[in-house]
């Protein structure tokens, strides 16, 4: 790997660690509907504003969004554009991962619920 390339994949890392907590993750989810004031992450999560704004910082740092202070409020928005359709994308292969476990477990019951009764 040269230098160059383990720069990119650091900053890569950096992305997806910053991406990696239930929190940050529904932010990024909630601003790619739009920018949103720091005061309605506090609603929405429940959490007090400095544990809010660690969340946000950390997202900035990534790269991942972008802040603009307008008087007493601060409004974040979504930086990284290419990011909801990477989380999509995510959500879709686990709804078909639940999915097709569900049906092999669906099947599975029935096989022993048969196999049961045959013995019975």
């Amino acid at each position: 790997m040269t230098d160059e390339q383990k720069m990119l994949i650091d900053a890569k890392t950096k992305i997806i660690k910053a991406l990696a907590h239930p929190t940050r993750l529904y932010m990024v989810e909630e601003l790619a509907l739009g920018e949103k004031c720091v005061c309605k992450f506090v609603d929405a999560i429940k959490a007090d504003f400095s544990t809010i704004s660690k969340h946000l910082l950390i997202l900035k740092n990534a790269g991942v969004v972008q802040d603009e202070k307008r008087g007493q409020q601060v409004f974040y928005k979504l930086r990284m554009l290419c990011i909801p359709e990477f989380i999509a994308c995510i959500g879709a292969a686990v709804a078909t991962d639940a999915h097709t476990k569900s049906q092999m477990m669906i099947r599975h019951g029935q096989k022993n619920s048969a196999k049961e009764t045959a013995e019975a």
